[in-house]
């Protein structure tokens, strides 16, 4: 039972609540009151920092949590004990964010986003594989200030709508909504406004989340629910066979294995310029 919950109060937060939910709780706060997007909201930024402050810290937490403000301003941990509201934004963005820090905030950004832009450069080449064994989480690549990433839908899904939930780089979830009628092709892209990355000397404003939808069909349908499946979907183009003409079997191609075929054709073989065969895998 804590003694006071005036700090979870300002972090919109429970007394039991994740070190994870209380950083979500403090980042979503501090972006939205940061003096230099709300020049009128300096006193609730302070509040907001002082509570993240004292409820991030352990030792601090635990003198709050058994005597309220009081016994932190006894410890000599409250009143002018507390950091700048700027300093704790800075610790806890990286220096990435703030317009007052002057030369040396900005320098301190500049590098952070020059970190984040190289481990997103080593996601992309293979050399970091952690994260893109997570289901829908943003891995694929960066595109200036853009972040690219593909999401595979069933063929249910981009014919019928869906929802999903995307795990941002900052570990906050992302919910997309197609809506019923609403159909996805495969190879549709999409956009996710000021979800990409933050834009040099314009920290609030972020680049683009785009989004690459691939769909897996179905390696093969029931054929007695064709005739249902054909109901519901447009009329299919009718053929006519002219007289004559001949049917031949579709067969399976790898392109891998074509390729490699290609590559290790001997190269006399080109110079002659004889007729290029392709030859289909067979079952």
């Amino acid at each position: 039972m804590v003694k006071e919950t005036t700090f979870y109060d300002v972090l919109g937060v429970k007394p039991d609540c994740s070190p994870e939910d209380l950083k979500k709780a403090y980042r979503k706060l501090a972006l939205k009151y940061h003096p230099d997007k709300n020049p009128n909201e300096g006193e609730r930024f302070k509040q907001i920092s002082q509570a993240y402050e004292v409820l991030s810290n352990p030792e601090k937490k635990r003198i709050y949590d058994q005597g309220g403000e009081q016994a932190l301003k006894e410890g000599g941990m409250g009143g002018n004990g507390f950091s700048s509201p700027m300093d704790i934004f800075d610790m806890f963005f990286g220096g990435a964010f703030g317009g007052r820090g002057g030369r040396r905030r900005e320098r301190k950004g500049q590098d952070v986003i020059h970190q984040l832009s190289v481990s997103l450069e080593e996601l992309y080449n293979g050399t970091v594989r952690k994260l893109a064994l997570q289901k829908n989480v943003i891995c694929d690549k960066r595109s200036r200030n853009d972040l690219v990433m593909r999401m595979h839908l069933e063929l249910v899904e981009a014919l019928c709508g869906f929802q999903k939930v995307i795990r941002t780089l900052d570990g906050r979830d992302l919910v997309i909504t197609s809506l019923p009628g609403t159909v996805t092709k495969h190879g549709d892209v999409k956009c996710v406004l000021n979800e990409g990355m933050p834009i040099h000397k314009d920290p609030f404003t972020h680049g683009k989340l785009i989004i690459q939808f691939v769909v897996n069909f179905p390696k093969s349908i029931n054929p007695t629910v064709i005739p249902t499946l054909e109901q519901c979907l447009p009329m299919r183009e009718e053929v006519l066979i002219p007289d004559g003409a001949e049917e031949v079997l579709l067969t399976d191609l790898d392109p891998e294995q074509e390729h490699r075929r290609r590559d290790q054709r001997p190269a006399y073989e080109e110079d002659q310029g004889g007729p290029s065969r392709v030859q289909c895998a067979t079952h």
